[in-house]
């Protein structure tokens, strides 16, 4: 692939994890009003429901979109040969070139997110469930600092005018 295809493919890439990023952060804006208690995780409005579907599907797409699209679309954009490479060597690599603060951070964050996927697994025990939406809360934003540090360096690296 040429160099000006791999910058598109990555630009199409930051395009979708944007969009995730704007509706994730709606929804933590909208999650940051809310004080739930255990008690409200065992009983929710559909309204409330709605809100930790929307931004559960927000949160678990903006990470596997950033991981899965963006990150080798960036490396690939970059000029490096992503086809053999591990995730771990992607993310090492990001880090390497200054483009993802720390590989292991990426690790802790995808972490938080299997356990909150699965904290549904557990309705008998909502305070594990509390505990874990707050952890991913905190992570989603941590998700959008890091894809909004990749924009500003998109923006450095290639100017589109």
């Amino acid at each position: 692939m040429s160099m000006e295809t791999d910058r598109l493919k990555f630009g199409r890439a930051l395009e979708v994890c944007l969009g995730h990023a704007d509706a994730l952060q709606d929804a933590l804006s909208d999650l940051g009003g809310k004080h739930f208690s255990e008690a409200d995780l065992l009983a929710l409005s559909s309204h409330d429901r709605r809100l930790l579907d929307q931004f559960a599907y927000r949160f678990t797409r903006l990470q596997d979109d950033m991981g899965g699209r963006l990150f080798p679309a960036l490396l690939g954009a970059l000029g490096e040969e992503v086809t053999a490479m591990s995730v771990i060597d992607r993310l090492n690599r990001l880090e390497q070139l200054g483009w993802l603060p720390l590989a292991d951070e990426w690790l802790e964050l995808r972490r938080i997110r299997n356990e909150f996927a699965h904290a549904h697994d557990y309705p008998e025990n909502p305070e594990l469930h509390l505990v874990r939406l707050h952890k991913a809360m905190a992570a989603g934003r941590r998700l959008m600092e890091i894809l909004e540090s990749i924009a500003r360096g998109k923006q450095n690296a290639w100017y589109d005018g």
